[in-house]
């Protein structure tokens, strides 16, 4: 069974339209012969007569299938286009996260979302990456689970996680939220958190309140002329249209899109803050839609056995178990070059 590594090429199959076109267009001009009688004769253009032969529409019927055999050999054949990549977790503590992908020297690589499941997912999709490539993993300790097997790969990995003691020690039943926002606008983050109450878990309450405790896990700021006291602090801040006084950091914010929702982030001496046009949302769907983003944002449950920092060699290609959609068809690639001769020997004989 062949499987589509890049089942996009299909869509290339309107190109069969090409050579019934051009075939199509294959006209003869019929001989003419000039008589003395011509001249009293008013002068009409010469005609064509579109010529259809056996060997032709045989000739069209393997350019088709040519065309066909090259569009399935390469949706089933791998093409490595990435370099080196660091995938990170958007959790991490920013600057300990930039720190990591500095010391490995993988600054100027590019980066994408860490999976779930991230050790496997990269050994599904390793194929993606050029032979010389170099991966890092820089995640919190508590989003990747030991494995019972080490996995193989076929390119140096590295595996740098927070050391446990930096891994929040439990998650509490009851959420404490501080609001400050004005009257016309605290009434739709009241009704946000009654509905996150609605959606989320019947174990987990979120509690409002005025001013930060000890136990705040999110400060909600949506004073726009204003600053909050100095002394609050909080992991999580949402703020909605911030003045650039009071958060400087913001200045220098990274842009995360999770779920359609367009999140800007900075990590300051107060917090991490989070800014967006979607605070408050104003339906519905934009309440849904922010709460399936924060429940993505927050940390899943920490596993029993959490992976410490580790690098994986990179393993000789022939150890590795196949993966069946990462090898091409050489039955493809075979029938593609009989397809071509054939091709060859017809327009060949048709020419003679």
């Amino acid at each position: 069974m062949m499987l589509s590594s890049s089942p996009f090429w299909w869509l290339a199959l309107p190109v069969l339209l090409l050579p019934i076109w051009w075939h199509r267009q294959k006209r003869q001009r019929l001989k003419a012969e000039p008589l003395a009688t011509a001249r009293f004769l008013p002068s009409a253009a010469p005609e064509q007569l579109r010529i259809w032969r056996w060997r032709d529409r045989i000739l069209l019927l393997v350019r088709c299938l040519l065309l066909v055999t090259l569009i399935a050999w390469l949706t089933a054949t791998i093409f490595p286009w990435r370099g080196d990549t660091v995938l990170l977790d958007a959790g991490a503590d920013k600057a300990w996260s930039e720190q990591q992908i500095a010391a490995a020297g993988l600054t100027a690589a590019s980066r994408i979302a860490l999976p779930r499941d991230a050790l496997q997912w990269l050994r599904q999709h390793e194929r993606d990456w050029r032979a010389t490539a170099k991966l890092l993993i820089v995640a919190r300790a508590d989003q990747i689970a030991m494995p019972a097997r080490m996995p193989q790969f076929s390119h140096q990995v590295e595996l740098r996680t927070t050391p446990p003691a930096a891994r929040a020690a439990t998650t509490p039943t009851e959420r404490h939220i501080t609001l400050a926002a004005t009257p016309e606008r605290a009434t739709a983050w009241r009704s946000l958190f009654a509905a996150f109450d609605r959606a989320g878990d019947a174990a987990r309450r979120y509690t409002l309140a005025a001013e930060p405790a000890p136990g705040t896990e999110l400060i909600v700021w949506d004073t726009p002329n204003a600053a909050p006291p100095a002394n609050w602090r909080a992991p999580h801040w949402w703020l909605a249209t911030p003045p650039a006084t009071a958060f400087p950091e913001l200045a220098n914010a990274s842009t995360l899109t999770v779920n359609g929702i367009a999140l800007k982030y900075a990590d300051s001496p107060r917090g991490r803050l989070w800014a967006s046009d979607a605070f408050p949302p104003r339906d519905a769907d934009g309440a849904r839609a922010l709460y399936d983003a924060w429940q993505l944002l927050q940390a899943a449950p920490a596993p029993a056995y959490p992976a410490p920092s580790q690098s994986f060699a990179a393993a000789a290609r022939n150890a590795l178990p196949t993966i069946t959609d990462a090898k091409p068809a050489a039955w493809l690639m075979l029938a593609l070059l009989a397809l071509f001769i054939i091709e060859r020997i017809l327009t060949h004989a048709r020419r003679n």
